[in-house]
């Protein structure tokens, strides 16, 4: 209830809460932000049609000088490092967040309730910034 309660005082996306409802309510912490990484590539795949996964999955969606998604018109140089930050920022969390938890027993990588806000926080900007990609 706390944790669902602050999420919602935070406004995190509904797409985020989709994905990991059910680790929410069983305060499983480990595995919701498990699933919230993961329904980022969903959506990046959802919205472009690509099949990949990971950091080839990022780079075939934002990068390059015509992405397939881009979160700004990609006019300026400010604009372009924007966007590749951007990317960076997706394939961070994927690195940080996605791969351990896939990888890691869960008694060996620990998972707070402060760190799983903190990081469906973070997921739930990236559903805005992706929702509003063009």
């Amino acid at each position: 209830e706390e944790l669902r309660d602050n999420l919602r005082r935070r406004g995190v996306h509904r797409d985020v809460l989709r994905f990991c409802r059910a680790e929410l309510v069983a305060d499983n912490y480990f595995h919701a932000v498990l699933e919230a990484a993961k329904s980022i590539a969903d959506k990046l795949r959802t919205k472009t049609g690509l099949t990949d996964d990971g950091g080839k999955l990022v780079d075939a969606a934002l990068g390059g000088a015509t992405p397939k998604l881009a979160i700004n018109a990609l006019e300026t140089d400010s604009q372009r490092s924007e966007q590749a930050g951007f990317a960076n920022l997706i394939k961070g969390t994927f690195g940080m967040f996605r791969n351990p938890v896939a990888h890691e027993a869960r008694i060996l990588w620990t998972m707070t309730k402060e760190d799983a806000e903190d990081l469906l926080s973070l997921a739930s900007l990236i559903h805005r910034r992706l929702d509003a990609a063009r």
